[in-house]
């Protein structure tokens, strides 16, 4: 499930593993055995039974032998951290409890005037080139503006942390990767302890869960892992959908029931995470008259079981019964937030540029290799060229449009007097080889935060 044939066409070989039954044996890196889980409603009695499946990757059999290589690439995304995503029971709740907690006060009206701002910041950018790659200038970038500010990071955090998640999804250099991560929230977490703010990572620490240091290191690796990679996945493989086929060709500019229909399909065809939701037997367990042993990983291809051919004729417009979020007591508890970024960002690039269309054919995209993601290495489109709007930033303090607050009230806005600083990717700059992901030439612009 690592080579760049699985990315081409990981249909393929979902419809080839379900000949064995609802799970099948895999490769997630070389020498890393595990169970994928491909039916519908084998992945919901997976999810939703932790007292058989735990989270928990210190039950992993191979890894504690020493069967899995060290320093495999996948490591760094399935062994043990201190966080909601790998505990189990009163220790989950306790850690999921201040995650869910801290996203509840996050305004939504709020959320979408940052997403609207940054969305027109970015577009003022190559609009008037009438080219441009939406992933790298646009999909990836938009979540690190809105990010920067619902975390209150500092300069070049933000580029820091997408290097990080890109290299761990990837298998690229990922303990490289995941040292980055750790040193980038390590220090964000230092300023913070010195200025709290309004922002996420402030909320977070001041929660009555008092999460220790490593604990809130890896809280915000979750909450940020899922908020950059997956939802650059989202925003771009929504737009590839809307991009190339015929049902959304008419009435895009503006077109709310257009994008949410395609953000729904893309949930059910092409999830941002493929497979992931690891879990592990506790005891020799059967399912279906297949043995799954104590340890090995179950991995829950999230986009296998909603292609379940047992599904036919459920996956009608607004049908939600996806497994894009997961489900059970692991389920996505930002899935709201995510949505509504992802949909304004459609709304928003439509809207300014109602010609967009791909570069080259839809079958010439490339895919971006990994067991864990689905994620494509660039989407290059042409359009008619138009001019900037002038004065376009991200959003100042206050600035959330259609919240009704005062300045004074809004969220997310750090207290210190600083604001924090962005850097995007210069229009037309190129990609780091093997996957497509902009890691060099970033132009600084903490003067949109500013107004100049």
């Amino acid at each position: 499930m690592y080579g760049p044939e699985f990315a081409a066409d990981p249909a393929a070989v979902y419809r080839r593993l379900r000949a064995s039954g609802p799970t099948a044996p895999v490769e997630l890196a070389p020498g890393v055995r595990a169970t994928l889980v491909t039916g519908y409603d084998a992945a919901l009695h997976v999810l939703r039974s932790p007292e058989t499946f735990s989270k928990d990757p210190r039950h992993w059999r191979d890894l504690a032998d020493g069967t899995v290589p060290p320093g495999s690439p996948v490591l760094p995304m399935m062994t043990y951290r201190p966080s909601a995503l790998f505990t189990d029971g009163g220790e989950h709740a306790r850690l999921r409890g201040a995650v869910t907690d801290t996203l509840a006060r996050v305004d939504a009206g709020t959320l979408r005037g940052y997403a609207e701002r940054s969305a027109d910041t970015l577009i003022d950018r190559f609009a008037p080139l009438g080219t441009a790659d939406l992933l790298g200038e646009y999909a990836q970038v938009l979540p690190l503006l809105v990010f920067d500010r619902l975390f209150g990071c500092p300069a070049g955090h933000g580029v820091r942390l997408v290097e990080a998640m890109s290299g761990m999804f990837d298998g690229v250099d990922a303990e490289r990767a995941h040292a980055l991560l750790t040193d980038t929230l390590s220090d964000l977490i230092t300023l913070k302890r010195r200025r709290p703010s309004a922002d996420l990572t402030s909320w977070l620490m001041e929660h009555p869960a008092a999460l220790t240091d490593e604990e809130l290191i890896h809280a915000l690796a979750v909450l940020m892992g899922a908020g950059t990679e997956p939802q650059q996945n989202l925003i771009a493989n929504a737009l590839r959908l809307l991009l190339s086929d015929e049902r959304f060709a008419g009435g895009l500019s503006g077109g709310t029931l257009e994008i949410e229909d395609a953000l729904d399909e893309v949930l059910w065809t092409d999830p941002p995470i493929a497979n992931y939701a690891v879990h592990y037997p506790r005891h020799d367990t059967v399912y279906e008259g297949t043995p799954l042993r104590a340890g090995e990983p179950l991995v829950v291809s999230l986009a296998a079981a909603n292609t379940d051919p047992a599904l036919t004729g459920t996956r009608s417009a607004g049908n939600r019964a996806h497994l894009a979020w997961s489900a059970g007591p692991h389920t996505c508890p930002a899935q709201g937030q995510a949505r509504l970024i992802a949909s304004v960002a459609l709304e928003r690039l439509l809207d300014r540029l109602p010609d967009l269309g791909l570069a080259l054919p839809v079958g010439e995209l490339t895919w971006r290799p990994g067991p864990f993601h689905r994620a494509l290495a660039a989407l290059p489109v042409t359009f008619s060229p138009v001019a900037a709007r002038s004065g376009t930033r991200p959003p100042g303090p206050g600035e959330g449009e259609g919240t009704g607050q005062p300045p004074s009230s809004a969220p997310f806005v750090p207290s210190t007097g600083e604001q924090p600083a962005v850097e995007v990717p210069a229009p037309g700059h190129g990609t780091a080889p093997g996957h497509g992901t902009p890691r060099g030439a970033w132009a600084r612009t903490a003067a949109w935060w500013r107004g100049e």
